[in-house]
């Protein structure tokens, strides 16, 4: 599962825009794949002068201002403590313990069917399985990417991320352990709002 484009800086401009989208998935894959370089934190936190008009601008423009404020050094520990951690992290992110309470179940055989039939393919050096939500969001990414690819986009999200993914940026924003992933989960939250209000989705 590639990168895609990075997210546009203009969070009122054309909403619906699938690379406005693109991107959005794109730097909530970054985060949460594994802890921000300083270099991503220095990209996010170009957000922190975005446009505050409605939740989604607000979460993103206080993610753009954690991502200012917060030492690499102290987030590397957050990530570790949140999804890594000693023997397991805080939380684990993975759409089948989200959707079963195990690891390794139904829900991935199921993702990874759908991923075949899409033509995507898991790099060999990636060690975390499909339904990561970083993986997802990768995905997401490369499909907001595409041109005509809005029931495919539908399906995928409604099949796959929709049924858990809100309870995991919920579960993100009250963990102990985070205090930077407060802002992402919080943008992760909006974003997934407004994408169910995208795909006309009533979860």
């Amino acid at each position: 599962m590639a990168q895609s484009n990075e997210i546009s800086t203009s969070i009122e401009s054309q909403p619906e825009d699938n690379q406005y989208r693109a991107g959005a998935y794109s730097l909530l894959a970054a985060l949460l794949r594994s802890e921000p370089d300083t270099a991503l934190l220095e990209r996010a936190s170009a957000f922190a002068e975005s446009f505050a008009g409605d939740e989604l601008g607000a979460s993103l423009a206080t993610l753009g201002a954690a991502s200012k404020a917060v030492k690499q050094e102290d987030v590397k520990h957050e990530y570790f403590s949140l999804f890594i951690g000693i023997g397991r992290g805080e939380l684990l992110p993975y759409g089948s313990w989200y959707l079963t309470g195990f690891l390794m179940e139904r829900p991935l055989g199921e993702l990874r069917s759908d991923l075949a039939q899409l033509g995507f393919e898991r790099q060999a050096t990636n060690k975390e399985p499909e339904d990561h939500v970083a993986a997802l969001c990768e995905v997401m990414s490369m499909l907001a990417s595409e041109p005509d690819s809005f029931e495919m986009q539908r399906t995928f999200f409604t099949r796959h991320m929709a049924p858990w993914l809100s309870r995991f940026f919920n579960d993100l924003g009250k963990a102990k352990n985070a205090s930077y992933y407060q802002a992402v989960a919080r943008f992760g939250t909006a974003f997934t709002a407004f994408e169910e209000d995208y795909m006309g989705m009533q979860v």
